[in-house]
């Protein structure tokens, strides 16, 4: 199968880049896949393949680029051009831009290569009936949140034109079969990027780091991290050093160069910048708690799944899509209340101080990782796809359809 994946893709920094990625890395591997065309967005540097392990040929083509109005027809132009038997969108709504015009029109394409007869489906990370769009940056005016709601109801059709539609959460699979009618709705988890050797969960010497990751500004915000640690200090004997790790949402530019001059008196507080995907387990690896200082969800959280990866201890809201995946697959955390610096100072205190309790929390991070590796979840959409070309996709995509992968019989 010669598979084409449209996604953004590292060294990008548009959104779902580390997504898409491991999409990459895994599919190469499955043994249906004779090559991927790797559709993405223009960067001035290469693209990163360098790969351990021997894969598939790998074409990329770069075909659009962020809040362009003409990227719709860079990735058709190129889907024609490359002729792949399947095509695979890595998509959330923002993910062709934040500009309403070349974001909308990016989410046409799905439709597209459906009505041409390509094999389609597309992943959605995030659907607009769950996204807080006062708390995601998008805008705060409410006429202007039910003319969005509105157009997003719009572009979801379209999306929804696609053989099968993969969503994370269990919980958007009711939503949209229930709001549109859908059937073609699958339940595949996100999975975890790596899953290394189980780690001996000691610290490294020096101050304990409480670490953030993400991109910064709209729903994700280092205030009331910063100033929770602050608080601990006050009142704890621990040496705690801050780590800010990741960049600006596309929304908010320039917002963490402002924290960083806000809080230019606070010692040990590091801001790491963009961190390459070489450097993501150190990243990992040296921090006691990875921290989730979230006002609000917009879906499945990679930072998550790439914590319990390398057995780290978590504090997090029980807030709207976070909270479900928690209890779905099985992952533990130290709780606290969105947006409240005493309560993530209590979390994050809690685990510092409990050393048992950090390892603890690290170790059924670690197995919930280890029971969705990336390699299983390719071989889902995988099956899939050989089920579109068989037509034998049955009528209604259910939960239990989708993780029993044998009940689709492609063959």
């Amino acid at each position: 199968m010669k598979l084409a994946i449209v996604t953004a893709y590292p060294p990008s920094k548009v959104t779902l880049t580390e997504y898409g990625y491991h999409l990459v890395k895994h599919f190469r591997l499955q043994e249906e896949v004779d090559e991927i065309v790797l559709i993405t967005d223009r960067t001035a540097e290469e693209k990163d393949l360098s790969f351990e392990e021997e894969g598939c040929k790998i074409t990329v083509r770069e075909a659009w680029d962020f809040n362009n109005y003409f990227s719709l027809f860079g990735i058709l132009k190129t889907v024609r051009q490359t002729k792949p038997d399947a095509v695979l969108f890595n998509l959330q709504f923002l993910k062709f831009g934040d500009k309403k015009v070349p974001a909308a029109l990016g989410l046409l394409a799905p439709f597209f290569c459906k009505i041409q007869g390509i094999p389609t489906i597309s992943l959605i990370h995030n659907i607009l009936e769950q996204v807080d769009l006062e708390n995601a940056g998008i805008t705060q005016n409410k006429i202007l949140q039910k003319v969005y709601n509105f157009i997003g109801g719009m572009l979801t059709r379209f999306v929804l034109a696609s053989d099968v539609v993969a969503v994370t959460i269990s919980k958007y699979v009711t939503i949209l079969e229930k709001k549109y009618k859908a059937r073609n709705i699958a339940l595949i988890p996100h999975g975890s990027f790596e899953t290394p050797p189980e780690p001996d969960y000691s610290l490294p010497a020096g101050p304990k780091q409480v670490m953030a990751f993400g991109k910064f500004g709209t729903y994700k915000r280092v205030e009331v991290l910063i100033e929770a640690v602050e608080m601990i200090r006050k009142r704890s004997t621990e040496d705690i050093e801050i780590v800010i790790a990741g960049t600006d949402s596309p929304n908010t530019p320039a917002y963490l160069q402002e924290m960083a001059e806000r809080y230019a008196h606070v010692p040990q507080l590091r801001f790491t910048g963009y961190v390459a995907e070489e450097d993501v387990p150190t990243i990992f690896g040296e921090s006691a708690v990875a921290v989730f200082p979230y006002t609000s969800t917009t879906g499945s959280s990679g930072v998550l799944h790439q914590a319990g990866s390398y057995g780290k201890a978590v504090a997090l809201p029980d807030l709207g899509d976070l909270g479900i995946l928690v209890r779905e697959e099985g992952y533990a955390g130290e709780f606290f209340e969105p947006n409240n610096t005493a309560s993530l100072a209590n979390a994050i205190q809690k685990i510092l101080e409990d050393d048992a309790y950090r390892v603890a929390l690290g170790k059924t991070n670690y197995k919930a990782a280890c029971s969705l590796p990336m390699s299983e979840i390719t071989k889902m959409y995988t099956d899939y796809f050989k089920a579109i070309r068989f037509k034998n996709l049955p009528e209604k995509l259910s939960l239990d359809s989708t993780i029993k992968q044998e009940e689709l019989k492609p063959y």
